[in-house]
């Protein structure tokens, strides 16, 4: 035959090849319509692939073809050859879902093929990197009404009721890189008190360790409470749940923790060992009573929709603390008794109108957390749960703590929750359309909406056992969530509190009260 007969054949046979290699790559693809980005992750990990060595193969096979010399074949029979009217009456439905198989395996390789290209001009740092960012959190508090006791919980001398205030909750500066390759550090300053600055993250730590693992030494975030977890930046409310502040609060201590996540990013977990005394403003332990705690996270995401980008998924985690405080409770120790558990209203007043202050004797105690975090859409719902039992020596009858909360958001404008699954906390936020307004063309205004979010919270904890009398308190909060673009926003609450078997205050054990605030916020 004609060398155009043997270049015909060489073109059967690599279609032949070609779509045998696509069925054997990839059976589960061929039956959907979609190509998710994390499967084209995962074909692209490895450029030599049973994919890359079958394409590799059949294009050695045609330059053959094309080089040896013509040779006659048989006439094939009749019944071999295709018929022309089934061809015709393939379905165009079949037409269509090869192109798409065709594309996918376009995409791959594409895929591929940029992973080998970045991989030949990367060149190894020669010297540490530096990065700058921060946040700017400007708050607004008003509060217009509450009963006499409230105001005995935040000014004990006076009875005044709380003042309003304009405030910074946040002016933080931040530094952070990498050393070379297989380290890394970071530094944070809180100016929110000029007259006080305030370590926030500062650490060294080593990264790319075997098991997807880092290792971060120096004042971090112990593991307990996801809305902890979370960055400030990404909360739906402007402050922490009632529990999640009282048992970790300021969260940060001064510790060697270990952060790692599974391959296929379902699970994560962190554990470490943390100085139970807060050094955010006098940067330094010093004293012989050391005290301790180990604290421990599991997480995972078990469902994660990314055909839709993340629009849907499923969290859960559990963690834990132990802890050996001091016990001395008096103000002359040289070390502050760490047992102690307070918090805010949910908001910045003056003083933390639910307290156990110290609690003298208590040498040891335990704190079990569960969380949870479903999103569908535009909607997220989230619950955490945690107890706390303390133990106590010289006759002290043992403890119990415990608290929680539920909290429901739903975007108005179609957005979602972003969730990171390698560390089991929320991220960034992109709204579909920054705000903005400016003129047009034609003498007019153009603007964007951003992004509008509702929010709701119920929040309990309980601070009474025994003879402490910290206070039970039940908040229920509404929130509105105005992103003006993903780094930037402004929140509102709306607080109605309820606090009881508080310990006598001027013979006040309990009150109620409402809090409006308002937050400004930027990030960069």
């Amino acid at each position: 035959m004609s060398k155009f007969t043997n270049k015909l054949a060489s073109a059967v046979a690599a279609g032949l090849s070609l779509f045998g290699a696509t069925t054997l790559v990839s059976p589960v693809l061929a039956q959907d319509t979609y190509f998710s980005s994390y499967a084209a992750e995962q074909y692209a990990a490895s450029p030599q692939d049973d994919f890359s060595r079958r394409l590799m193969d059949l294009e050695r096979r045609i330059d053959q073809l094309d080089a040896a010399p013509p040779q006659m074949a048989p006439p094939a029979p009749a019944s071999a050859m295709p018929n022309m009217q089934s061809i015709q009456n393939v379905p165009a439905g079949n037409v269509s879902h090869l192109l798409e198989r065709i594309e996918r395996l376009e995409a791959n390789q594409n895929a591929q093929t940029a992973i080998l290209e970045k991989a030949a001009t990367y060149e190894p740092p020669t010297k540490p990197t530096f990065k700058i960012g921060g946040r700017v959190h400007l708050d607004t508090w008003d509060f217009p009404t509450n009963t006499p006791g409230i105001g005995f919980f935040e000014n004990p001398s006076t009875g005044n009721d709380p003042d309003n205030r304009w405030a910074f909750r946040r002016l933080r500066i931040e530094m952070k890189g990498d050393i070379f390759e297989t380290m890394e550090w970071r530094m944070q300053v809180d100016f929110a008190d000029p007259s006080e600055p305030a370590i926030k993250d500062a650490y060294l730590g080593w990264n790319e360790l075997p098991g997807n693992t880092t290792v971060l030494l120096g004042n971090q975030k112990r593991p307990l409470g996801l809305d902890h977890l979370n960055s400030s930046r990404f909360n739906i409310f402007m402050e922490r749940p009632l529990v999640v502040e009282a048992f970790n609060e300021d969260a940060r201590r001064l510790g060697l923790c270990v952060y790692s996540y599974s391959d296929d990013e379902m699970y994560n977990w962190r554990y470490g060992i943390f100085n139970l005394e807060n050094i955010s403003q006098s940067g330094a332990y010093i004293g012989d009573a050391f005290q301790g705690s180990g604290n421990a996270r599991l997480a995972s995401s078990p469902w994660y929709d990314y055909s839709s980008g993340g629009r849907g998924w499923y969290h859960w985690a559990i963690a834990g603390m132990v802890a050996n405080p001091d016990g001395d409770a008096l103000s002359t120790a040289p070390n502050s008794n760490e047992a102690r558990f307070r918090t805010r209203p949910e908001a910045r007043s003056s003083n933390r109108w639910i307290n156990t202050d110290r609690i003298a004797d208590c040498h040891w105690y335990e704190i079990l957390g569960v969380e949870s975090m479903l999103n569908v859409g535009a909607w997220n719902f989230c619950g955490e749960y945690q107890v706390n039992w303390l133990q106590r020596d010289a006759g002290r009858s043992d403890l119990n703590f415990h608290g929680g909360y539920l909290q429901v958001g739903y975007f108005l404008t179609g957005e979602h929750m972003v969730l990171d699954r390698k560390s089991g906390t929320l991220s960034r936020v992109q709204p579909y359309e920054n705000f903005f307004l400016v003129p047009d063309c034609y003498g007019g205004c153009g603007g964007g909406w951003g992004a509008w979010q509702v929010a709701a919270r119920i929040s309990y904890l309980d601070l009474t056992d025994q003879d402490i009398q910290g206070g039970l308190e039940t908040n229920a909060t509404l929130g509105l969530n105005w992103y003006w673009t993903s780094h930037s926003k402004m929140q509102f609450n709306a607080i109605y509190g309820d606090i009881s078997e508080h310990a006598p205050v001027n013979g006040y054990t309990g009150g109620n009260f409402w809090i409006l605030g308002c937050r400004f916020m930027v990030d960069f």
